[in-house]
C-alpha cells in the first residue's frame, strides 16, 4: 500500500482549515448562545427561587396576620362580652333601684292614703262625738257643763310638778276657758276649788270657747291643764285611730 503524502497534507489541512472555521464561526457562537442560555436559565431559576422565598415569607405573613386578627377577634368578642355584662348588669341595678324607688314611693303613697284616711276618720270621730256629747249634754241641766268639772280641774292643777304649780299666774294671769259664760256663782267655785288645789289664790280670766262643748280648761304661757269634752274626746279619737292605723 503506498501513501500519499501530499494528498494526506492536503486533507490535513483542509481539515484544519475547518476545524478553524467550524470554530470561529460555529463553535463560539453556539458557546456563546449555550452560556447565555445557561445564564437566562440560572437567572430564571434564581427568580423562581426569590419568588419561590417571597410567596413563602408573604404565606408566613398572611398566617401570621390571620392569626393576630383571630385573637384580635377574639378579645374584641371578649371585651364585646364584658361590656354586654357590665350593662346588663347596670340595667339591673338600676331596674331593681327603679323597682325599690317606685315600691318606696307606692309604700309612701299608700302610708299617707292611711294617715289621711286616719285623720279623716278621726274628724269625723271627733265631730260625730261632739254631736252625739252636744245632742246628750243639752238634755243635762246647763250647770252640768260646769259644776262637774271643776274640782277634777283642780285635780289636774294639783297633780302638775311643784315648779310647774308655782309658775302658774306668776307673771301673767291665767285664762279660764268654758263652753258657755261662767256664772258668778260658778267663778267663786273655780277661785275656791283652785285655792285647796294649789294652797293660794290664782288669778283668772274667763274666756269662751264653745267647742270645748263642756267642762274647763286653763291655758297659761308655760302649763295647759284640762278637764274637757273637747280634750277627752280628742284623747279617744287618737287612741281609736292610733289602733286602726296599726292594724
Amino acid at each position: 500500500m503506498r501513501i500519499d503524502w501530499w494528498t494526506l497534507g492536503l486533507q490535513t489541512f483542509n481539515v484544519l482549515v475547518l476545524v478553524v472555521i467550524l470554530s470561529r464561526f460555529l463553535f463560539r457562537p453556539v458557546a456563546a448562545i449555550i452560556e447565555e442560555r445557561r445564564a437566562a436559565a440560572a437567572k430564571l431559576l434564581a427568580d423562581a427561587e426569590a419568588a419561590k422565598t417571597e410567596a413563602n415569607a408573604a404565606r408566613e405573613a398572611a398566617r401570621a396576620e390571620a392569626a393576630r386578627l383571630a385573637s384580635a377577634r377574639d378579645e374584641a368578642l371578649r371585651q364585646a362580652a364584658a361590656a354586654a355584662e357590665r350593662e346588663r348588669a347596670a340595667a339591673l341595678a338600676a331596674a331593681r333601684g327603679e323597682v325599690e324607688h317606685l315600691r318606696a314611693a307606692a309604700d309612701a303613697e299608700i302610708q299617707r292614703e292611711r294617715e289621711a284616711e286616719a285623720a279623716a276618720a278621726s274628724n269625723r270621730a271627733a265631730k260625730l262625738a261632739v254631736d252625739i256629747a252636744e245632742k246628750l249634754l243639752n238634755r243635762l241641766p246647763d250647770g252640768a257643763r260646769v259644776d262637774g268639772f271643776i274640782d277634777g280641774l283642780a285635780e289636774a292643777l294639783a297633780s302638775l310638778p311643784a315648779a310647774s304649780r308655782d309658775g302658774l299666774g306668776a307673771t301673767e294671769e291665767a285664762k279660764l276657758m268654758a263652753a258657755r259664760p261662767l256664772s258668778e256663782a260658778e267663778m267663786k267655785s273655780c277661785r275656791d276649788a283652785f285655792v285647796r288645789a294649789l294652797g293660794r289664790p290664782l288669778n283668772f280670766a274667763p274666756a269662751v270657747d264653745p267647742d270645748l262643748v263642756a267642762g274647763l280648761e286653763l291655758e297659761t304661757p308655760h302649763a295647759v291643764v284640762r278637764n274637757s269634752f273637747r280634750a277627752d274626746l280628742s284623747r279617744i279619737v287618737e287612741e281609736l285611730t292610733r289602733g286602726r292605723v296599726q292594724r
